[in-house]
């Protein structure tokens, strides 16, 4: 970081989304004003010539509309500004403007003003060429040694150099060996080009050699121009730099030697005039322009070298004299004499920052004011200070990490998902087999209270859902403004998802006195999707192979009224049940009971009873409270179907021991094919020729071999993922279910969630199995132990994949038979020894007993609904048999 600013003497912005660039800027006398006060000329990518001739009164002060003494749109893009004696039979100093497929010079000259509007400035067309190729850059000079006059020089996009005897056009000539255009300059004292190749080589051409090499009618040369008098262009001297040049600057001053200056990405060079290296600087940042000046010295040249991180380094030869830190970064850099002023930085971003500036400090022109005598109001004092105090506890109490949310966000997003499917589907690419796939649109929103500088709106659903467009990068936000963005989103996978939500997240900068450049902040929202995004309504089914029933404290609610988007009300057996049909294929029924508060949702897999237990939940939770009913619950009193969820862990566990047996093949058959392979090629490098023994035969077999265990990798991969969404379609269900069955709090089902579900993407390095293993075991020694001695055991730290699914399954069980006896889940470090203040009934240890042993080994029918028993007949001793064999009916 720079220790001084470079200190602001004039500056102002060009424009409004312009683009600059190295060429954009000039300075000198360009209205012969013979002063000698030089003025600044640019030219933008979108047309725009202006002229300036700044006069602040003081360093700093606001631009005066005076300092633009023109401005002018041309008609195309302007790449370049010189200004040089281009017209004949003057040495006047004209303007030449090079666009892409034109060559203008200008003559501007100024009015003299007798009202107070001051003087007014105007540019006359001396003349212009219209160029057969496109343009990349120019030079002039007095080409051949002439006298009193400045010829152009413009290089094309396809290498050939155009050379302008001012008004008519001399000749042109291609580069040999050019694939792209490089800097290009003059010297005058050697009377040669100087540019650097796409072979990141800097080349010397003679001009006399230019005039008298093969003309350039065409870039393939014919026969005839090979027996033509004209000569083949040749190099004067070639040096090596090893990287792509930025720029090249000539200098020529009395008291240092001729010198070319080459800037390249990570050094700048000086040459001699014969390419020998005078010297070289190796440079720990990118540059991105240069400027040599004369320097006080003998001997010596100064170099102001700007770089994208903001600072202006000047340079005594190879050795760094002073650094300054600039408000941008430059493009473009000029020293100019300004108002009597000589010696001042001139500098240009890309994006029209425009500076004049100069090297210092400023002297410190502060004064203390007396004090004054006044008397002390010491309850005033007290009052104030003991105001601080009380704000300072408060920040010393709060343990947050991140700050506390502003009751007004300085940014706030907002996502409507639309009540109704999109009328035309937006799927784009979805596997889902169904006839039609539908999607929904989501209006996303942000409004910004002050300026966000470079908002991003990213946009994530989880897969196997999809959104048509996921990242939108917004222009600078303004105080009180919005931007609204629509999206659809839609099902890709064929597999269903676990969760039906969305978030939207947007990342922004806020600059501030004490952070100019901005400081990140992100905001957040989240969205939910409709159901009838990944199902439609169909027949209920009769039969199905797992079954649930949740239990409420409320009378059974018509599904016509909590399902109006899946019921028909013309069908009276639609009050009591529904059929969902998944797109993936899969149905799912629901049924709510006539006679008793419970509902039954059945399907023929288990992942399938997830989202919609989940639906009706939310759904009841809605309907009761609009009606003001805060008192509403929902339970469960069946049994955790653990053996079907094990099936479930197994499938996935054993479609990742296949992955890893894939990529074992795979590398053995690699390593296979890359043997045969050299094999091969020393066969063929042999001098005397060898018989193959089929190697070339084997080389084919292995290679179809690697190609068929990577399709079958690759389907695997895909199988993988399926069953990891099944899976976690199954755990949300069996997390719900305990939850409903233990009635836990909402700190206790986060601690379960984080338990059973710690991964959002599931790797063959850090897995799920083993993932949830360490978590379960860690709860089992603290919250959940039985005894002291439980705790005092290390765990592991080490994640790696299991053999096997057994201690994990084995773990699982536990966990729910110590959930089953009263254990509560808590993640402080006392909570083992607190149990009996937490858990009502005071059960201060778990006690032992040979029951865990068995849950084991029995299955799950039989397992957590004789502890739901025990812990019923805990909890109410007079629970009649009657009413327990009720509880199973739907």
């Amino acid at each position: 970081m720079s220790l001084f600013k470079a200190r602001d003497w004039w500056s102002t912005v060009l424009g409004e989304k312009e683009e600059f660039d190295q060429g954009s800027l000039c300075v000198a006398d360009v209205d012969n004003s013979g002063s000698g006060q030089d003025k600044i000329i640019v030219g933008s990518y979108m047309g725009y010539l202006r002229i300036f001739n700044p006069h602040p009164v003081k360093p700093g002060d606001e631009v005066q509309p005076e300092d633009l003494l023109l401005e002018v749109q041309l008609r195309e893009p302007i790449l370049q500004v010189e200004v040089g004696k281009f017209v004949s039979g003057t040495e006047g100093l004209h303007l030449a403007v090079l666009h892409c497929r034109k060559l203008c010079v200008y003559a501007v000259s100024g009015t003299l003003g007798n009202v107070e509007h001051g003087n007014q400035y105007q540019i006359k067309l001396m003349y212009e060429h219209n160029l057969q190729r496109t343009a990349c850059n120019m030079t002039y000079g007095p080409f051949g040694g002439v006298k009193g006059r400045d010829l152009i020089c413009i290089q094309s996009m396809d290498g050939m150099l155009m050379l302008f005897e001012q008004e008519s056009y001399a000749f042109g000539r291609f580069l040999p060996g050019f694939l792209l255009p490089g800097p290009l300059t003059y010297s005058s004292r050697t009377d040669s080009f100087i540019t650097v190749s796409s072979c990141r080589q800097v080349e010397s051409y003679k001009y006399q050699v230019l005039a008298f090499a093969t003309d350039a009618g065409e870039r393939q040369e014919t026969e005839q121009q090979k027996h033509s008098s004209g000569k083949r262009l040749a190099v004067d001297w070639v040096l090596n730099i090893g990287e792509q040049a930025l720029d090249i600057c000539v200098v020529s001053f009395d008291q240092a030697v001729s010198s070319v200056f080459v800037l390249g990405e990570r050094n700048f060079f000086c040459l001699k005039d014969n390419g020998q290296i005078r010297f070289m600087k190796k440079l720990d940042y990118s540059p991105s322009c240069f400027i040599p000046y004369c320097s006080v010295k003998e001997g010596t040249i100064n170099t102001l070298v700007g770089n994208h991180n903001k600072i202006l380094n000047v340079y005594q030869d190879v050795t760094l004299k002073w650094a300054a830190q600039l408000p941008h970064i430059p493009v473009s850099v000029k020293v100019a004499n300004l108002q009597d002023l000589q010696g001042v930085i001139v500098t240009l971003s890309d994006d029209g920052h425009l500076q004049c500036s100069y090297l210092g400090t400023d002297p410190s022109v502060f004064q203390a004011p007396r004090v004054e005598s006044r008397e002390m109001n010491y309850e005033e004092y007290d009052a104030e200070m003991k105001k601080l105090q009380k704000i300072i506890k408060e920040a010393t109490i709060t343990q947050d990490i991140l700050p506390r949310s502003e009751k007004q966000r300085d940014l706030i997003v907002t996502a409507e998902v639309s009540p109704d499917l999109d009328a035309e589907s937006q799927a784009i690419d979805s596997e889902v087999k169904a006839e039609a796939v539908p999607s929904v649109t989501v209006k996303i929103t942000i409004q910004s209270r002050v300026t966000a500088r470079k908002p991003n709106l990213a946009v994530c659903v989880q897969a196997p859902l999809a959104v048509t467009c996921d990242q939108f990068v917004f222009d600078d936000l303004e105080p009180d403004s919005s931007e609204t963005v629509d999206l659809s989103v839609f099902l890709k996978g064929n597999c269903l998802p676990s969760e039906l939500e969305g978030n939207c997240f947007v990342s922004y900068d806020i600059a501030t006195e004490l952070n100019p450049e901005g400081i990140p902040k992100v905001t957040q929202c989240n969205f939910r999707l409709p159901l009838r995004l990944i199902c439609f309504p169909a027949q209920p089914s009769k039969a199905a192979n797992h079954k649930l029933t949740i239990d409420t404290n409320k009378p059974p609610v018509s599904f016509l009224t909590i399902f109006p988007d899946f019921a028909d009300v013309t069908e009276e057996d639609q009050a009591n049940v529904l059929g969902f049909w998944f797109l993936s294929g899969s149905k799912t029924t629901l049924l709510a009971s006539k006679t008793s508060q419970r509902y039954r949702i059945q399907s023929d897999q288990l992942e399938d009873l997830w989202l919609i237990t989940k639906e009706l939940t939310l759904r009841l939770e809605e309907h009761f409270k609009k009606q003001n009913c805060k008192d509403f619950a929902c339970s469960f009193s069946g049994s955790i179907p653990l053996q079907e969820y094990f099936e479930l862990i197994d499938r996935h566990f054993e479609l990742r021991l296949n992955a890893e047996k894939f990529q074992e093949l795979l590398s053995a058959r690699a390593v296979q094919f890359r043997a045969i392979e050299r094999r091969l090629l020393t066969r063929f490098k042999d001098k005397t020729p060898a018989p193959l023994q089929h190697l070339d035969t084997l080389l084919e077999g292995t290679f179809r071999e690697v190609i068929a265990l990577a399709d079958a990798a690759q389907e695997n991969q895909a199988n993988v993922f399926q069953a990891f969404t099944k899976l976690r379609s199954a755990t949300h269900l069996v997390i719900m279910l305990i939850s409903l069955w233990q009635k836990l709090s909402t700190d206790q089902v986060a601690i379960l969630e984080a338990t059973f579900l710690p991964l959002a993407e599931d790797t063959q390095e850090l897995g799920w199995e083993e993932t949830v293993d360490a978590a379960i075991s860690y709860l089992l020694k603290t919250c959940l132990s039985k005894s002291s001695k439980e705790q005092a055991l290390t765990l592991s730290t080490e994640l790696s994949m299991p053999k096997d699914t057994s201690r994990l399954k084995k773990n699982i069980t536990l966990f729910c038979d110590r959930l089953a006896k009263g254990g509560r889940l808590s993640l402080s470090t006392g909570s083992a020894t607190e149990q009996a203040a937490v858990i009502p009934g005071g059960c201060t240890t778990i006690p032992e007993s040979d029951l865990e042993e068995r849950v084991v080994i029995l299955g799950s029918t039989q397992m957590l609904p004789n502890h739901g028993q025990i812990v019923k007949q805990k909890l109410k001793p007079g629970l009649s048999e009657d009413v327990a064999e009720e509880a199973e009916k739907p």
